[in-house]
């Protein structure tokens, strides 16, 4: 006589919208997981060298971030599917990669090595508008009332936070009011990524995202290496071979990158674009307590003033995008490259 079998456990599955609130914890508390590094390393000097130091952070970070993205998403870069790239995909993905992979994320680490991460969380939001702004121009998009009223705070809380900071040794004069350089970094990597962002839309919504994600780094990396080559030395990479830095790296890397981006991916096919699009406005409050209970960076007075019209202008965003979807209204655009418009900073 057999024994009845024991009925299976079955494991809780884990929702789509559980993945995208673990990614955007993670996404926001990348500036001051950065931030934490730096100061680790300078606990940990080389010489009278800091072995994390940003360009470190950057480079390295990436590298480690390479190597998991080929063994998650390396199988996607087969005969079949780099055949039915075009010469013009090949061009707008070099492109993506300068701004997106280089450009825009080492402006980024050297405006967290000049001011606040606050500031540079709140500064990046200026991104958003700009990408609204530069869909509507060039790619002849159609917004509602409510994500223009949203985007004209956003921008006017932006511009406040950065004209109402003390005056401190690294500002630059312009037109009678001192700007400080570590904002202005964060406002050009804003432009830079809501350009790689237009070309993306407009270009590779069909590339696949293990091309994508592998070639962005990979050239990205490649490009900023060159670059603080040129610009700081061939010692500027002196530890880069550092086993510290590694083992920070590979978990920066494994942690930030790729679980972040995985699991933001994961829940996007299960989840719908206005709840995505909901989550990733939190970006900017998760950002702003990480800092505080990382760094112990309170905001100040100016952050207050303009990180409140700056929710506003989310909140309002977020009616618009509410009432867009439930008019049937839906953008053609991936939900992917939708919502991570909003996304700001993602430690790559």
């Amino acid at each position: 006589m057999t024994r009845p079998k024991k009925p299976h456990r079955q494991i809780p599955r884990i929702s789509g919208q559980t993945y995208l609130w673990l990614a955007m914890l993670i996404f926001g508390a990348s500036s001051a997981v950065t931030r934490k590094l730096t100061e680790i390393g300078a606990q940990h000097f080389i010489g009278n060298r800091n072995p994390i130091s940003l360009c470190n952070v950057l480079f390295v970070g990436n590298l480690c971030a390479l190597i998991l993205l080929i063994l998650i998403y390396g199988r996607q870069w087969n005969k079949a599917n780099l055949k039915q790239l075009l010469r013009k995909d090949w061009v707008s993905l070099t492109v993506v990669a300068i701004l997106s992979g280089a450009l825009a994320p080492g402006l980024i680490f050297q405006a967290l090595a000049l001011t606040g991460v606050n500031n540079v969380i709140l500064v990046g939001r200026l991104e958003p508008p700009l990408t609204l702004a530069l869909s509507v121009w060039l790619l002849r998009e159609r917004v509602n009332i409510w994500e223009f009223l949203g985007a004209i705070a956003a921008f006017i809380g932006v511009i406040l936070t950065i004209i109402l900071q003390p005056a401190t040794g690294t500002m630059m004069n312009m037109g009678g009011f001192g700007l400080g350089i570590g904002e202005f970094l964060a406002a050009a990597a804003s432009v830079g990524i809501a350009a790689s962002t237009i070309i993306s839309k407009k270009h590779l919504s069909q590339i696949p995202l293990g091309i994508y994600s592998i070639f962005r780094t990979a050239l990205g990396t490649v490009i900023f290496f060159f670059i603080a080559l040129v610009l700081y030395g061939k010692d500027h990479f002196a530890d880069a071979l550092s086993p510290f830095l590694w083992q920070w790296m590979f978990l920066y890397g494994g942690l930030i990158v790729v679980v972040g981006q995985s699991f933001w991916v994961k829940g996007l096919k299960t989840s719908t674009v206005s709840t995505a699009s909901l989550i990733s406005s939190f970006g900017p409050i998760v950002g702003i307590i990480a800092a505080y209970l990382i760094l112990g960076e309170a905001p100040t007075r100016p952050q207050y003033i303009g990180g409140s019209l700056i929710l506003g202008g989310i909140f309002l965003s977020q009616v618009g995008t509410k009432r867009q979807t439930s008019s049937g209204k839906v953008n053609s655009t991936p939900a992917q490259q939708q919502v991570e418009t909003g996304m700001g900073f993602k430690g790559i």
